[in-house]
């Protein structure tokens, strides 16, 4: 098996995992046609760009850390995991979905669902509740 069909079956599996923990939440909350079209995103996703999306979730990840540390949802460690969570959320999302009207939403759903809210407060105590703040900074400049 060449490394190109591996990755192939990689996103494979990971659509089929998705479809059945979150296709139904996801067709209800924000349609079928969006659904489809970001799921074909990732159909369309090569290995780099599959690269690309792993260092932006690790950078996020660090950035908001430091973020967090610092206390400060405006400073330049927040703005940075803000824009490279927007450019992470481009990547799965439909072209021209993104508005900071709906990062806002994510920001609140992060803390509201407590999947994501456990998700980010494993990156450092807090995170979910800073993101939502930072998020909120972000989206009105």
């Amino acid at each position: 098996m060449t490394d190109a069909e591996k990755f192939e079956g990689f996103k494979q599996e990971l659509l089929a995992e998705n479809e059945q923990r979150y296709g139904d939440e996801v067709r209800e909350r924000w349609g079928a046609q969006s659904y489809e079209q970001a799921q074909q995103k990732v159909v369309n996703m090569t290995e780099a760009q599959w690269a690309e999306v792993e260092d932006l979730s690790n950078r996020i990840n660090e950035r908001l850390k430091a973020a967090v540390l610092k206390g400060d949802p405006s400073g330049t460690d927040a703005r940075e995991a803000c824009d490279l969570h927007r450019q992470w959320l481009c990547h799965f999302w439909p072209d021209g979905m993104y508005t900071k009207a709906i990062h806002r939403n994510m920001g609140q759903m992060y803390c509201a669902d407590p999947r994501f809210k456990a998700y980010y407060d494993a990156i450092a105590s807090g995170a979910a509740e800073f993101l939502r703040e930072a998020i909120e900074v972000y989206a009105s400049e």
